[in-house]
């Protein structure tokens, strides 16, 4: 009985430790994560909105949609260059982080994929050529999803096999257009 009492004892000093040290190394790192975080959201904004050299968060607005996260106004010194929205639009396995850059004129100056669960091999195609697509295109129009052939104007080609992701994206980007034009009312 004194032996499992003592393995006990020493069990619960182990844990107790292993907690502390966790713990501890949890408050060390977690404000280094947020700066690295913070770090790969500016980078993401200025890679959809070149032009723009600083970015001002947009507080208090309705966007007038729930897939709109955040909403920044793009500045090159004191004149607006474009907009970037970071939206969560619901892919096939869950929200999809897409960051685009809108120009004053409403055409679309680059797409980011960020954070996503979709599926490695299809899904995750989505950050490579897929996104590239939109470059360009205007946003005054909604953007639409064909699954094969030529696109017409406002048209992309889904993956093959990605199509839920594909829409995904296509939703995030038509609903950041949506909110820059809810905002400037």
């Amino acid at each position: 009985m004194k032996e499992m009492a003592r393995l006990g004892l020493v069990l619960f000093i182990v844990a107790s430790i292993s907690a502390l040290v966790l713990s501890y190394t949890n408050q060390v790192t977690e404000p280094l994560i947020a700066q690295k975080s913070e770090e790969a959201a500016k980078k993401s904004r200025q890679t959809v909105l070149p032009e723009a050299t600083e970015f001002k968060k947009i507080e208090g607005a309705d966007f007038g949609s729930d897939i709109v996260s955040e909403l920044y106004e793009g500045y090159s010194g004191s004149e607006l260059k474009g907009y970037v929205a970071r939206t969560l639009p619901v892919g096939y396995s869950g929200p999809v982080e897409v960051i685009v850059g809108l120009n004053l004129d409403g055409s679309i100056s680059g797409v980011s994929i960020g954070n996503h669960k979709e599926t490695p091999g299809l899904g995750s195609k989505a950050s490579g050529e897929f996104k590239d697509q939109y470059t360009g295109m205007n946003t005054n129009e909604p953007i639409d999803v064909i699954k094969s052939g030529q696109p017409k104007e406002n048209e992309v080609v889904a993956i093959s096999g990605a199509t839920i992701t594909s829409r995904a994206v296509t939703t995030g980007i038509n609903e950041a257009a949506k909110a820059v034009l809810e905002t400037n009312k």
